[in-house]
């Protein structure tokens, strides 16, 4: 079909987006906080731990942020790693401990010393003339990871059974990096009652699609990558696809078309739902 019908489609999908979409999504706590500050902490906080299924990772990010309380920033101001340790003792998702969740949070506590919050930390790295952001969540990624981790492990770097790292892959590796994207995603792309838009620097024309499961599958479904795995080029082909759609907005698309899978059930089998997707006739698995 021709282009300018899919671009409609993709738009009745944005906006058919709701809140009930948004109460699956852990982006959801960030919207629980009202000051900027404390949002972006809350968002690298929830973007770090958002991969697994969903209703873990909600379960999880819960007992996190009940714990972190009324404000990410304050708390992370005052992170002791010692006693984080105690406090979130016994903590674990998937393969991450309490070891690597007390890691991250005195990583934004280095952030916000050095550069007085996470974004001003981020745009160091950020250089306008690029493309896209792999640049800089490279730099971004080697700056986190380099930092003395000796209060939270005895060590100045993580040692060999921690997976902290595992929260800071770079594209340089070829990875998606699906969880800093979607946090660039939710941090720069104008507030739409969805995504926060409380990033000034950074134009989300320069944005890459977080490539989740859905992601992957739903977009080689409709053709925007024939790429099988979810990589850093699938990454860019997909953003590339959809630039064409939103060129000063790519990943405008991104949590619709994602809430397909999460929320509304698609599998990218066929079955009595492809009758009903806004997207049937542009899928292939219709």
């Amino acid at each position: 079909m021709p282009a300018d019908q899919l671009k409609q489609t993709l738009d009745a999908l944005y906006t058919g987006r709701s809140q009930a979409h948004l109460a699956n999504d852990p982006l959801s706590f960030c919207h629980r906080f009202q000051d900027p500050q404390d949002q972006e902490i809350a968002g690298l906080i929830a973007s770090s731990f958002a991969y697994g299924n969903v209703k873990i990772i909600l379960r999880n990010l819960e007992a996190i942020f009940t714990k972190i309380g009324a404000s990410p920033r304050r708390f992370v101001e005052q992170f002791d790693p010692a006693e984080g340790l105690q406090l979130f003792a016994g903590f674990k998702h998937r393969f991450n401990d309490s070891r690597d969740l007390c890691a991250l949070l005195y990583a934004i506590r280095l952030m916000l010393a050095d550069a007085g919050s996470i974004e001003n930390f981020f745009s160091k790295g950020y250089e306008p003339a690029k493309a896209d952001l792999g640049g800089a969540m490279d730099r971004f990624a080697k700056a986190i990871l380099g930092f003395d981790y000796t209060p939270v492990f005895g060590t100045v770097s993580p040692p060999e059974d921690s997976y902290f790292s595992f929260f800071f892959p770079s594209p340089e590796s070829g990875s998606a990096c699906k969880r800093l994207c979607m946090n660039l995603r939710w941090m720069v792309r104008p507030a739409d009652g969805i995504d926060l838009g409380i990033w000034q620097r950074i134009p989300a024309a320069k944005l890459v699609i977080p490539v989740d499961a859905h992601i992957q599958r739903i977009c080689r479904l409709l053709g925007f990558s024939s790429r099988k795995q979810a990589d850093w080029r699938m990454a860019c082909e997909i953003t590339a696809a959809l630039r064409q759609f939103a060129p000063d907005d790519p990943v405008k698309y991104d949590f619709s078309i994602c809430h397909l899978g999460i929320s509304d059930g698609c599998s990218g089998l066929q079955g009595e739902r492809c009758a009903e997707c806004v997207l049937h006739g542009f899928c292939t698995a219709a």
